[in-house]
């Protein structure tokens, strides 16, 4: 008599003489496994079909939400003067845009001045009578920045409002012609020495105002002292979040040093944006087009850097971050007195300048 272990479909079984007893699925198992695959690509179907209908129905709420603030203030700008860097696309321009809009001279300082004369245009197009013109500045060479300042010392008598505005998010690794990592050379550097340059002027145009359009990604950033220019390791991100975060420290630096001047100085989160920023992610690129819906579009961006520039509220604040036309939280590294101290003197340093 031979006993036999027992096994399920598809498995071998051993009889106690060691014979082998195969068994293999019977027809009537695959016709189930088949049915029970289609009815989850079925029911997954279907639940991406009410996603879809779920959005679709509430699009305008998603959307009004997702806008954010909007600068309410209808202040003139008749006679004064606005720099704006990196002004030939996305928030920039439609902060050139509103500004030309309130009747200011509107200077668009881009690296590339054949996309910021297609800029302008735009712009004169839509404003009528609108005072705009560009002028070449490239953040990335201090010597394009230098020889910017002078021209501009030369020709412009007054400057009221400086946004600092341009940047690069999370590029390859590359460096300034200054040798400075590219993030923190354009997006902190750059713009550290440009306001240094034309201090005295906005200091002689008082009252005015420097608005510097820094990110949420702040919060996630940490000066690497050490490692400034991430020569000993490299993370696009994170390099990013660093330059984000020596804008906050900057601004606050800045605020304590020009009190009492009649200067202000303010930070910004303008939102998630849909820009041509992200273009050297490509997982952040697929991110924004698939959930294009949730982001703020250029001109819904622009609105805080307008806020921070023309609203009458603000005319004695300083020093303060905002995000959506109103204050916004700042991360205890952002806050940190002695670090954005050190920061700033390690700036100085790097550009051979002295900002007392």
């Amino acid at each position: 008599m031979e006993t036999t272990i027992p096994s399920f479909p598809g498995t071998t079984a051993v009889d106690v003489s060691g014979r082998l007893n195969t068994f293999t699925p019977t027809e009537t198992d695959g016709s189930k496994a088949h049915s029970v695959m289609m009815l989850m690509l079925v029911v997954f179907a279907a639940g991406l079909g009410l996603v879809a209908l779920i959005l679709r129905l509430l699009s305008p709420q998603i959307r009004k939400y997702a806008a954010g603030g909007m600068c309410r203030s209808t202040a003139r700008l008749d006679g004064k003067v606005a720099l704006i860097t990196g002004a030939n696309s996305g928030i920039g321009k439609e902060t050139a845009l509103d500004l030309a809009f309130r009747g200011a001279r509107v200077i668009l300082a881009c690296r590339d001045v054949e996309k910021g004369e297609e800029a302008a245009t735009e712009i004169r197009t839509r404003v009528g009578g609108a005072k705009v013109e560009v002028r070449e500045l490239d953040l990335a060479d201090t010597c394009s920045i230098r020889a910017f300042a002078q021209r501009f010392l030369r020709e412009v008598n007054h400057l009221h409002i400086l946004i600092n505005n341009a940047g690069v998010m999370m590029c390859p690794y590359m460096k300034t012609a200054d040798g400075f990592e590219m993030q923190i050379g354009v997006n902190h550097l750059g713009h550290f020495l440009l306001t240094y340059l034309l201090i005295g002027l906005l200091k002689r145009s008082a009252p005015s105002r420097i608005v510097v359009v820094s990110s949420l990604a702040h919060n996630f950033g940490w000066i690497r002292f050490h490692d400034l220019h991430s020569q000993g390791s490299y993370n696009s991100g994170l390099a990013y979040c660093q330059s984000k975060l020596a804008n906050v420290l900057f601004t606050r630096e800045l605020a304590r040093r020009l009190h009492g001047s009649n200067v202000t100085v303010n930070s910004l989160h303008p939102g998630t944006v849909r820009s041509e920023l992200v273009r050297h992610s490509t997982a952040m690129s697929l991110l924004f087009a698939v959930f294009s819906m949730f982001l703020k579009t250029p001109k819904e961006g622009a609105q805080t850097s307008v806020y921070c520039a023309v609203a009458e509220e603000l005319q004695s604040i300083s020093g303060k971050h905002f995000s959506d036309c109103v204050p916004a939280f700042v991360a205890p590294q952002g806050r940190s007195e002695e670090t954005a101290r050190n920061l700033w003197d390690v700036s100085c340093e790097l550009l051979g300048i002295e900002w007392d």
